[in-house]
């Protein structure tokens, strides 16, 4: 196929982003695509068939747009847009950034970075009840957090409330020192630390002592009725089905309630079943319930944390797949001996 030369007017500066540190950028892209990247003063020239240089040309266009709003361009940012370049979603990735939910106290901007944090917080945005399911790192709990504060600012809702199953532990508090508040802080810990950089310390202590921000062990919501709050439930993947029904039938009148879990990070004990998988196998199709499936796509804190969330998704589908031969053989094993 023959190639083509795309030229594009950059800042020299710009062009110097996009490369990277030693071209370390520019090669993955040539990579990627197959394609040869040339700068030379303030000119970017990309060399290769039509359909990857016009990809390639969009994407260096999406990524000069990005520096010049004063957005950083890391190894993570740069392997999502390629990603997404390469399966026509930059746009939907760019629109994403453009979603701003709020401000940490430090006046970072807090927004979904990927498109299943965008469909995630739209979600929330729209539905009474949001599940959040996906690994480590997709931010699930720390958007959620965000847009409870949101609303809570906004005099949407008149208090959060936030609760996790204290399962680490086995629920079995009793031996461990101190009072009961102690004996669960640790659990409630990464709570409380998304709430301390969005809110602040200080104005998370005064509404806490208010009872406006309540952060309690599953177990504190039985019996109650939850009218007019935002309700997180993280590490729903511990609950039982029974703690899981227990959380769900408490959700009152002017309510919004957000459950996150990871599916594959599950501590309760052997042979008992989530309340997570079953409420998504019982809830499914209500309309009113929306379901938000996060990936490695959406992991945006190291880059290593990806390679290590798809590391063992690779692993746990080759174990199915012995599983799954393994029981054939089984079986055919079995019905040779009948038949003997």
């Amino acid at each position: 196929m023959e190639a083509i030369t795309e030229v594009l007017q950059l800042e020299s500066s710009t062009i110097k982003e996009i490369f990277g540190e030693l071209d370390g950028f520019a090669k993955k892209i040539e990579k990627a695509f197959n394609v040869s990247l040339i700068s030379r003063d303030g000119e970017l020239k990309i060399i290769g068939d039509q359909k990857n240089t016009s990809s390639v040309r969009e994407l260096i266009l999406s990524v000069a747009d990005s520096l010049k709003k004063g957005k950083e361009i890391t190894e993570q940012s740069m392997n999502y847009s390629i990603a997404m370049t390469m399966e026509n979603k930059l746009a939907a990735a760019s629109e994403a950034d453009n979603d701003l939910i709020c401000f940490t106290t430090m006046g970072k901007p807090i927004k979904p970075k990927t498109i299943g944090q965008k469909q995630y917080v739209d979600l929330i945005r729209n539905k009474m009840i949001v599940f959040g399911v996906g690994p480590a790192g997709t931010g699930k709990t720390y958007l959620a957090m965000a847009m409870a504060i949101k609303a809570f600012k906004n005099d949407e809702v008149s208090r959060i409330i936030l609760t996790r199953p204290a399962i680490e532990a086995g629920e079995k508090l009793g031996f461990l020192p101190g009072d009961l508040q102690s004996k669960v802080d640790p659990y409630l810990r990464p709570l409380y630390d998304a709430l301390y950089q969005i809110m602040g310390a200080e104005s998370f202590q005064k509404n806490m002592e208010k009872g406006l921000i309540e952060v309690a062990p599953l177990a504190y919501m039985r019996g109650r009725t939850l009218d007019n709050a935002f309700i997180i439930l993280d590490e729903a993947q511990n609950t039982t089905p029974a703690q899981m029904k227990m959380f769900l039938t408490r959700i009152g009148f002017g309510s919004k309630a957000i459950i996150t879990g990871d599916a594959t990070q599950k501590d309760l004990p052997s042979g008992t079943e989530s309340g997570l998988d079953v409420a998504l196998k019982v809830l499914g199709k209500v309309d009113e319930i929306g379901f938000a499936k996060l990936t490695s796509q959406d992991v945006v804190r190291h880059p290593l944390v990806q390679k290590i969330v798809n590391a063992y998704e690779d692993y746990e589908k080759k174990e199915k797949r012995k599983d799954r031969i393994g029981k054939g053989g089984s079986k055919k094993q079995t019905g040779q001996r009948k038949s003997d």
